[in-house]
């Protein structure tokens, strides 16, 4: 297996590489602030469950797309060209990846609708957690006491979490956040297989399929609405009432937010974020990505006035405790590695 970018971040001293590393840090911090509010924004658009997929994964596609095609070179059909090259050279692997996107982006979204935002936001801070998991099991990567110690702490407070008030229907949502983390894991996990290729153009792509379930969903609604002898225009038109419902007075007010969201934050945010790993060890990433957590729960705590459970508070100090002080023994044992790297060196070199 090829060396991760962990261990060239490793070696690395000087002015040149704490300039590297401040630039991973803002621009992951950057992009964690930017998609903070995105459990908040989603509840404000208060948009149904077919209609919401469907705008989130259209508009975030075409935010991505824009994103992709800005940072290529030359002329219009040169930078198109390019951007498909991009996309073409992430393979198979990149396809899954956008599989997976798309199944976290899924969970995330309807997760949302069914439980709160809190709930949602802390299982799926622990993705980390999973992904370490499945490279031990699918990739034979060894995990140390620690980072096991964090799964088992981590998965007690995220069952606290998926019981909390199962009974009015939060399981669901609860449910639907843990598949989200574990997608975003597997994610995590099959990128790993291919260190140092850039996956974030088949987000573009991971976006045009989660619209794709979204538009099911709304013909499904519409087939299974339309009476025996009424046509097709009357389904067409039950599906573009679904999507686009005119009669509603402040659905232009609603459906800003998610351009909001879904055409500026998410695109911009999502791509600081998959920029950071460049610059940062996977450790420092992990622990800034809690930062989406907090600033989330503040969110829809100022905004909205929801407020987890104390179960739900007990839990999520398990799993963000747990992910806190593996995130901060992973980053203090990087930086033991660096100090006895260069005296390994220098001894290697004298002999």
């Amino acid at each position: 297996m090829k060396p991760s970018t962990d261990s060239h971040l490793a070696r690395d001293h000087g002015p040149d590489a704490r300039a590297l590393q401040a630039r991973g840090v803002a621009l992951t911090a950057l992009g964690v602030l930017l998609i903070s509010p995105d459990a908040l924004l989603l509840r404000l658009a208060d948009v149904a469950d077919g209609p919401l997929v469907f705008w989130r994964g259209l508009l975030t596609a075409i935010g991505f797309a824009l994103i992709l095609l800005l940072t290529q070179r030359g002329g219009p059909g040169q930078r198109c060209a390019s951007a498909l090259a991009r996309m073409r050279g992430c393979g198979r692997t990149g396809l899954w990846v956008a599989l997976l996107f798309t199944g976290s982006t899924l969970g995330f979204v309807l997760a949302n609708q069914y439980t709160r935002a809190g709930n949602v936001l802390i299982i799926l801070a622990a993705s980390p957690l999973f992904a370490a998991l499945m490279s031990r099991l699918w990739l034979g990567e060894r995990q140390p006491r620690h980072v096991w110690g964090a799964i088992l702490v981590s998965l007690a407070g995220i069952t606290l979490l998926v019981m909390d008030e199962a009974g009015s229907g939060s399981l669901t949502g609860n449910l639907l956040a843990l598949g989200c983390s574990l997608s975003l894991a597997g994610n995590f996990t099959l990128c790993r297989t291919r260190p140092g290729l850039d996956m974030s153009p088949m987000l573009t792509l991971s976006g045009l399929m989660t619209a794709l379930c979204g538009l099911l969903a709304c013909i499904w609604l519409a087939v299974s609405g339309v009476g025996v002898g009424e046509g097709a225009a009357e389904g067409l038109e039950s599906v573009l009432t679904q999507l686009w419902p005119s009669h509603s007075a402040d659905f232009a007010r609603r459906a800003g937010w998610l351009v909001l969201l879904c055409l500026v934050l998410s695109p911009l945010g999502f791509t600081l974020i998959q920029r950071g790993p460049l610059y940062l060890p996977s450790a420092e990433v992990a622990l800034l990505m809690l930062l989406e957590s907090v600033f989330g729960i503040l969110w829809v705590w100022w905004v909205l006035d929801e407020s987890l459970t104390l179960r739900g508070w007990v839990g999520g100090a398990m799993v963000l405790g747990a992910m806190l002080i593996k995130s901060l023994i992973d980053r203090r044992l990087r930086h033991v590695q660096a100090t006895r790297t260069p005296s390994a060196d220098a001894s290697a070199g004298g002999n």
